[in-house]
């Protein structure tokens, strides 16, 4: 077979689950034998058409019925450091998008556009919060209309802040605030497809045809327009919105999203205009990352330069949005992706301003210095597909006093670090750890530290301070104490902190054999110090790089850690261990957290959360880490929101109702819930909630059960009740528990 040839039959059937397929994040991908369908003809043909550069997916020579392998694609300008992908300049009315530009922060009104008064009033705020780009929702002619006079308005207030037309399901009313707004988002999966049901369509090569040229039809007016006038245009894909004719070929994936934008880039390009951006968004971070990654990784392949805009939609409200934003975000921002960002919160639009600033500052220092560390090769790495590398959880060794078994949690660890002074008080430490008491006997719970990190051991005839260590070791909690610590003050059956010079001297000898070891590295070592974790039985490694390393990057370090893990096949459970400097503002360090350890865990890297923060309120801190791990879509402890931030086409006050809905539901671990003001962004955003709780009318709720309308045309006062009745049909309900 002629290199570049493809089989008679193949299957991308483990391909299509994950999006991209010739691009797994291995080296190579194999590509087996089967029979070849309708869809997989197309991703053929895919193939094909991206053999043109140096990153190529080319197919290889291979014998007669024997697998095909096909090289590992780029996503990013460099694996071992931060280093912005090179891209065009796009301008926005007087803002210039791009590599060449700091990275732009954005929000959107949540007014009704046509109450003109109201919206100048609340984009007025937005730019004096310091965005440098407002987004407006224009859903009808009216709407439209309305734009020229908002435009107007801010032009004699000397405002001359950029605005964006959302535009959804309607070309016309694109074609008409194009005269004015400095530029249009449209959403492929609806501005010219039909609308998605979730139908299972079966599409004909010619069919497939028609509708492509149909889009072409509805699509070239638009882009002419925005030529003449000089306007910018953003191809925005949301997961929720595909259409049936995506969905039939490659189903609700990254991949999809990454071709639906394709369409529409396609016929830019072919009318010659390039001043257009790219998203991807979603409101799980996971898969929004993926869609990214892939998308990028084509345009490497094709040899396009477009800047991208980043966002996490419905993030929700509070530090869950903060957090999952900056899980989605952050992690692009680390491999230098990202020229404008939108942090998506249930609140006022200027208060998604401060977060979003904060975003673009971590993601800026990080590329202007290109932190990061030595090259090195990078193989093992899922980049397109989620595939945990899960640590050994500990095992019961014979001989053992104490059960070691609970002291990491197989869906994500949380560790907590306990002063001397907290263990003065045990029952408030128990409580602060979220363990259940019965007569003043802690237990864990759902949600409780599964270790602890003690810097200092309490005297040995401290016997209240070592009875309550002594009491969470009983119930399986592990205690972890620096070598010197235990050497000096030994801890019945704690675990012991040892760095790699303690392991090179052998200071480790002079415990007790069997003592349970906990090994900090720091991730940027030579191989050869490394090496050592080959001779030794670890329960488990803290990934600890100090805070303040300026040039060297936590998360290519981490990388670099399970790559070398991973050659040795070393399977220790690894803890991403944060030590943050006092005077951290919250906001940051919640920030910091999601996009350090966010962007391991969203590709599996990891087993757990260390965060360390003198001052800052130890529960704070709990409830950071495992809202951390819930954003990665690993623990899941506290009932997940899927909640829009609101806009002009929003049919109730989400924010209110959100709040309403929150408190009487918060107590359901493993539930998921949408709150939508409408369903504009399609019900593909409700397949990633359990119940939907949607604007489908004014002063009418309709609710969902996953992508699937259940109830229609609720009064508003009898929603709430609905959705918790929904839920007790389904048997997810629970009562809140009480208070012991």
């Amino acid at each position: 077979m002629a290199t570049g040839a493809v089989p008679a039959t193949f299957s991308t059937t483990m391909c299509m689950d994950s999006g991209l397929g010739f691009a797994r994040g291995l080296g190579f991908v194999r590509i087996t034998d089967l029979k070849q369908s309708k869809s997989q003809r197309r991703v053929v043909s895919m193939i094909r058409s991206s053999n043109t550069s140096s990153d190529t997916v080319e197919l290889q020579p291979a014998a007669e019925g024997s697998p095909l392998l096909v090289p590992r694609q780029k996503y990013c300008e460099s694996l071992h450091k931060t280093v912005r992908r090179k891209t065009r300049t796009v301008m926005v009315g007087n803002v210039a998008l791009g590599s060449e530009h700091p990275i732009r922060i954005q929000t959107m009104t949540t007014t009704d556009t046509k109450d003109v008064a109201g919206t100048v009033e609340q984009v007025m705020k937005i730019a004096d919060r310091g965005a440098d780009i407002v987004r407006i929702t224009v859903q009808g002619k009216k709407e439209a209309d309305a734009c020229f006079e908002i435009k107007n308005t801010l032009v004699q207030k000397n405002y001359n802040i950029p605005l964006v037309a959302d535009i959804h399901f309607a070309p016309s009313v694109a074609l008409r605030v194009a005269e004015c707004f400095d530029k249009i988002r449209v959403n492929p999966g609806n501005f010219a497809d039909r609308r998605a049901q979730f139908e299972k369509l079966e599409f004909a090569e010619e069919d497939y045809q028609k509708e492509l040229d149909h889009i072409e039809q509805v699509f070239t007016p638009l882009v002419e327009k925005c030529k003449k006038y000089g306007r910018a245009m953003r191809i925005g894909t949301n997961h929720g919105s595909l259409s049936d004719r995506i969905m039939s070929y490659y189903g609700d994936s990254p991949r999809g999203m990454v071709e639906s934008a394709f369409e529409f880039a396609r016929i830019c390009r072919k009318l010659d205009y390039h001043n257009f951006v790219f998203s991807m968004k979603a409101s799980n971070p996971v898969v929004m990352v993926q869609a990214y990654r892939l998308l990028v990784a084509e345009m490497f392949v094709n040899g396009w330069d477009y800047p991208l805009h980043l966002g996490v939609t419905e993030a929700g409200e509070g530090e869950d949005g903060r957090m999952k934003s900056a899980i989605g975000i952050g992690t692009l921002l680390q491999d230098g992706l990202g020229d404008t960002i939108r942090v998506s919160l249930t609140e006022p639009p200027e208060e998604e301003i401060d977060p979003c600033r904060r975003l673009a500052n971590l993601g800026m220092k990080a590329a202007e210095l290109q932190k990061g560390v030595a090259p090195f090769e990078e193989k093992h790495r899922r980049c397109f597909d989620f595939q945990r590398r899960s640590g050994q959880l500990p095992v019961q060794k014979e001989g053992e006093d104490v059960d070691y078994r609970g002291v990491l949690h197989r869906d994500g660890s949380v560790l907590m670090s306990v002063s001397p002074e907290q263990l003065k008080t045990p029952d408030l430490l128990y409580r602060s750890l979220a363990a259940k008491l019965v007569v003043g006997m802690p237990f864990k719970d759902l949600a409780t530290v599964d270790s602890i990190l003690v810097r200092e051991l309490p005297p040995v005839d401290d016997s209240n301070s070592r009875l309550a260590l002594k009491r969470l070791i009983d119930i399986s909690m592990g205690v972890i104490a620096p070598l010197s610590e235990q050497l000096t003050k030994p801890l019945p059956n704690a675990m012991v902190l040892v760095n790699l010079k303690e392991l090179s001297t052998g200071a480790d000898q002079l415990l007790p054999e069997g003592t349970r070891l906990v090994v900090s590295v720091r991730g940027d070592e030579s191989y050869e110090e490394l090496e050592i974790l080959e001779d030794i039985d670890a329960t488990m490694i803290l990934h600890d790089l100090p805070y303040s390393e300026d040039k060297i990057s936590r998360v290519h370090a981490a990388r670099r850690l399970f790559e070398f893990l991973a050659d040795k096949e070393i399977n220790f459970p690894v803890i991403h261990h944060i030590r943050f400097p006092n005077g951290l503002h919250r906001d940051d360090l919640v920030i910091n957290a999601g996009t350090n350890a966010g962007a391991l865990l969203v590709d599996g890297l990891g087993d757990g959360l260390l965060l360390e923060a003198p001052d800052q309120d130890f529960e704070f801190l709990r409830n950071t880490s495992f809202n951390l791990l819930q954003g990665c879509r690993m623990r899941n402890t506290k009932t997940e929101y899927v909640s829009c931030p609101s806009c002009g086409r929003t049919l109730f006050d989400l924010q209110e109702i959100s709040a309403e809905i929150r408190e009487k539901t918060s107590h359901l671990p493993g539930v998921s819930i949408a709150i939508m003001g409408c369903i504009v962004n399609g019900p593909g955003e409700m397949a990633d909630a359990d119940f939907g709780y949607v604007g489908g009318s004014p002063g009418k709720i309709d609710l969902y059960v996953g992508k699937d309308v259940v109830k229609r045309g609720i009064a508003m006062d009898q929603a709430t009740d609905a959705l918790i009745q929904l839920i007790k049909d389904h048997g997810r309900w629970v009562e809140a528990p009480t208070e012991d």
